[in-house]
């Protein structure tokens, strides 16, 4: 494999992953989820690294309110936007 790609696809990881930290922290900060409420949604997410379909899993538990789901769709746009600025 190509070395260039080889650290793409790594940086690529290394910043869903910190994405992912991010976002299941502002979930238990923000929305206050407990760490067993993250636990139903993880386990339905079978390891996938990433945050797209955790906002309907969320409300498809019940666990958060559709107001709840608009500021986690928002805090997500948020995310892309800098991304995409950085």
């Amino acid at each position: 494999m190509d070395i260039f790609l080889a650290h793409s696809i790594h940086s690529a990881i290394m910043e869903s992953n910190l994405i992912l930290n991010q976002f299941y922290e502002f979930l238990q900060e923000d929305l206050f989820l407990s760490t067993d409420e993250l636990a139903v949604v993880r386990n339905q997410q079978h390891s996938v690294t990433s945050v797209t379909n955790l906002p309907m899993l969320l409300w498809q538990y019940g666990l958060v309110s559709l107001e709840q789901l608009q500021r986690v769709l928002d805090w997500l746009d948020h995310q892309t936007l800098l991304n995409v600025i950085s």
